[in-house]
């Protein structure tokens, strides 16, 4: 049957280890309570990790992130969606649209932008959308 051998059983699956031999539905209960009176101490310790775990995570991020400011006034282009690009405008085709002149600064790392006709436009934007225009 199993490719000309015969086929065996392991010991641990035809003979039960002592663990669950000498287990008795009492230690087992016991175990239990035990377990349930150490969580609470569990759960204080996980809470004060925590923070220390959110703040290296934060370090990383801004080790690794390139962040973008803009001022009022300063001139940005703005990145292209697939959704907002023409219906055939290709692979060849600009990726980034504008200039925009940033209208005001909505909020931490996002602007509102108008165009150069002095109209807003409808949405903010995000600083990772951005990037400043040189003329």
């Amino acid at each position: 049957m199993v490719y000309g051998a015969e086929a065996l059983i392991p010991v641990e699956i035809g003979e039960p280890r002592i663990r669950y031999v000498q287990a008795t539905e009492e230690s087992n209960d016991e175990e239990m309570w035990v377990n349930l009176d150490l969580l609470e101490g569990r759960r204080e310790a996980a809470l004060i990790r925590m923070p220390t775990q959110k703040q290296v995570i934060e370090r990383y991020y801004n080790r690794k992130a390139r962040l973008r400011f803009f001022k009022f006034g300063d001139f940005v282009l703005k990145k292209m969606f697939q959704s907002t690009k023409a219906a055939n405008s290709g692979k060849q085709s600009s990726t980034w649209e504008g200039p925009y002149r940033v209208r005001n600064i909505a909020g931490k790392g996002a602007y509102e932008l108008e165009t150069m006709d002095d109209k807003v436009l409808p949405s903010h934007w995000n600083a990772v959308h951005l990037k400043r225009y040189y003329f």
